[in-house]
């Protein structure tokens, strides 16, 4: 099992939600987050005074699934998160060593 971690900009998150439907992903946290990476935040103009955002909006996806998904979950966010603009976020692929189903008792694989 892994546990794919993924940020990407905000308005993607449906698009992304429904691309992982599709492969039959049944489940995923979202956390709203803030950060910055090489884009270094953004300059906005607010009342005709320019200042700096340092830190971006962002949603976090956190998707556990059996290991013969992976390489599908990771392709199916790439497309479904591109803009081709800076900033469009990053994937994280990590192992999970356990995982169960507080309501059954079920662990592992069923537990996803």
């Amino acid at each position: 099992m892994k546990l794919i971690m993924a940020v990407v900009k905000p308005f993607k998150l449906d698009d992304v939600r429904q691309a992982l439907s599709e492969l039959g992903v049944e489940g995923m946290t979202v956390t709203e987050v803030k950060g910055f990476g090489r884009q270094k935040g953004q300059a906005e103009i607010y009342r005709g005074a320019e200042y700096t955002v340092n830190f971006l909006p962002k949603v976090k996806l956190e998707i556990a699934v059996s290991d013969d998904l992976v390489e599908q979950t990771v392709e199916a966010i790439c497309k479904a998160a591109f803009t081709g603009k800076i900033g469009d976020g990053k994937i994280f692929v990590y192992g999970i060593d356990r995982a169960v189903r507080i309501r059954t008792g079920e662990t592992g694989q069923d537990a996803l």
